[in-house]
């Protein structure tokens, strides 16, 4: 059966509530969305009603307006930052409220303004949302993060294609990763869902002491925190709220040992952040921390953002994605960590999530830290995995098992 343009995107509206934010009855919901998609904001505010949300407010942003400020403004206004929109998410996480983002901007928006004036700006913007970012870092509120087509971005997509066909041809890319495209998309997630909740099961019954990755030029070993938990699909609040954060997802993840990761990792995709693209990224750890870095584009964009706090010169992740994930399949390159971390392998710089450590959410910083978890101001996803990749399990005792080969599990 195949779906009108329409109905994908109904589908998808209803996903993102129903499946990824989790609205309940009664729940508010602050919706985060670009001017150009507001198509999609639209039927995503009312499936939120009719879900039962009981208030659904829009938050509404834009390229050109960004774009401008970072051209335009003069120096040493940077440090300055829009506080209401923090506020509002804030507010609405506080209040038991739930949060959806359709995150969604050109990838060389800002590649040709000067790297300093928005490492700054991210420096500040991030200290000032800090309140916020740890009730998503510690699942204390249901949130969801899905995205949709922006001319510039999908102009860089399908470069051969005209503007039109190239947002189309974008359209059409999302609804099959994210299943949109499917008569019962609600119930292929619900499977899928499940899935990864095995993964992720089988493998904190592992208690691994580290994870080595082999191929393409990286040879990575990565220690993994005390009595970690991995995490994949869909997760739950503490008022028991399910809800799965990103769509779509394909990855399982756990926290790294903050002082526990030796050797070198070579980048597998280019890395769009903030607004500038990064790539062939190469960096060597020692004792957890990174020794030395660099990048064949956007390095000053690398460097500045290792350089953001103590923390970010070490991993708050380690993901495991199959090579033959349908992103993967695809062999479109999104531009987009949402899409393209669910095509690799991959780790992040910066803070780890509280609940991959187990008591993680209500520890003291002094406990989470000593049980090898990481903080900071950031957390940034690039891709390490390939068909050439090979990852083993570490034992406690030094014993090995495989647990990926080619890229594919093998447990």
């Amino acid at each position: 059966m195949t779906l009108t343009f329409e109905e994908k995107l109904r589908n998808y509206a209803r996903l993102a509530v129903r499946v990824g934010v989790g609205v309940k009855p009664g729940q508010r919901l602050l919706v985060q969305a670009p001017v150009e998609t507001a198509q999609l904001a639209r039927l995503v505010v009312r499936e939120a009603y009719a879900a039962g949300a009981s208030f659904v407010d829009v938050r509404w942003d834009d390229d050109d307006v960004q774009l401008a400020r970072f051209e335009l403004a003069p120096d040493g206004t940077f440090d300055q930052i829009s506080r209401w929109r923090v506020d509002a998410e804030i507010e609405t996480a506080e209040a038991g409220g739930a949060v959806l983002a359709i995150r969604a901007t050109n990838p060389n928006l800002l590649g040709g303004v000067d790297a300093e004036r928005v490492a700054t700006h991210q420096r500040t913007l991030a200290a000032y949302r800090r309140p916020y970012t740890a009730q998503v870092m510690t699942n204390r509120l249901n949130w969801n993060l899905i995205s949709a087509p922006v001319s510039g971005w999908a102009e860089l997509m399908f470069p051969d294609a005209s503007a039109e066909q190239a947002v189309a041809q974008q359209w059409d890319a999302i609804f099959a990763a994210t299943r949109a495209d499917q008569p019962d998309a609600v119930a292929l997630w619900e499977a899928h869902l499940g899935d990864l909740k095995r993964r992720r099961d089988l493998l904190t019954g592992k208690q691994y002491a580290a994870l080595h990755f082999r191929g393409g030029g990286t040879d990575l070993t990565v220690g993994l925190a005390d009595d970690h938990v991995w995490g994949g699909g869909a997760a739950d609040t503490p008022g028991g709220i399910t809800f799965t954060a990103n769509i779509p997802t394909e990855e399982v993840w756990t926290a790294p040992h903050r002082e526990r990761v030796d050797g070198t990792v070579v980048s597998t995709k280019p890395l769009s952040y903030n607004g500038t693209l990064i790539d062939g990224i190469r960096i060597e750890f020692r004792d957890g921390r990174i020794t030395k870095a660099s990048a064949e584009q956007g390095e000053s964009a690398l460097l500045k953002m290792i350089d953001t706090d103590e923390g970010s010169h070490r991993l708050g992740e380690v993901a495991l994605v199959p090579h033959s994930s349908p992103i993967s399949r695809s062999g479109l390159f999104f531009f987009n960590t949402l899409y393209d971390e669910n095509a690799a392998s991959h780790i992040a710089i910066g803070s780890a999530y509280r609940f991959n450590v187990r008591g993680g959410v209500d520890m003291s910083l002094e406990d989470f830290l000593a049980a090898g978890g990481n903080d900071s101001l950031t957390h940034v996803d690039w891709m390490i995995g390939s068909g050439e990749m090979d990852v083993d399990g570490v034992a406690k005792d030094g014993t090995r098992e495989a647990v990926m080969r080619a890229g594919e599990f093998v447990i």
